[in-house]
């Protein structure tokens, strides 16, 4: 199964703290291998995530400042493919794309933005798919969700992270949750 890594584009640090985090969050509990928060860099983020590894348990890798452009270029040099999720791309339901994307059988690289995108991320020179959760708008956190769990189709709900301190006891009803893993 090819790694997934998620590009956030376009965090603004004022707005988009809590955001940006929820997508940091969403990509490592449904399967992504990291993310990488270009252009900028927001410490605040960095300390959420890595708390997160530590205590809940990983392999998540997590990146910051680094240009776009060079993210993409580097990525596509490794031989992988890169998604842009967008309301204006393929629909995954009513489409093939999907199925493309999992046919390639190459690391994927997903873009999600958090404010109006670079026409440039249109293009063949940045994105190998544009991909549509619905032709509406909708929240990149949303979107990201839905794309890992039709491409990983349900399997990383189960998933199993290594290194883990606390882990929940799923139950009818409650909370329980183990320390010490």
């Amino acid at each position: 199964m090819p790694g997934i890594v998620v590009l956030r584009w376009g965090h603004r640090l004022q707005r988009d703290l809590r955001l940006t985090t929820h997508v940091a969050l969403t990509a490592r509990a449904l399967g992504a291998s990291g993310l990488m928060l270009t252009d900028i860099e927001d410490k605040r983020i960095k300390e959420t995530v890595e708390k997160v590894v530590k205590n809940w348990g990983g392999p998540f890798f997590f990146e910051m400042g680094i240009p776009w452009k060079k993210a993409v270029k580097d990525w596509k040099a490794k031989g992988g493919i890169v998604v842009h999720l967008t309301a204006y791309g393929e629909n995954i339901e009513t489409s093939d794309v999907l199925q493309r994307i999992k046919a390639s059988g190459k690391d994927i690289l997903v873009i999600v933005g958090s404010q109006k995108v670079p026409r440039e991320f249109f293009s063949e020179a940045v994105s190998d798919f544009n991909v549509a959760i619905g032709n509406q708008p909708h929240s990149e956190c949303a979107s990201l969700a839905v794309f890992l769990d039709r491409f990983f189709e349900g399997r990383e709900l189960t998933k199993c992270f290594e290194n883990a301190e606390v882990r929940i006891i799923p139950q009818k009803r409650g909370k329980k949750i183990v320390r010490d893993c």
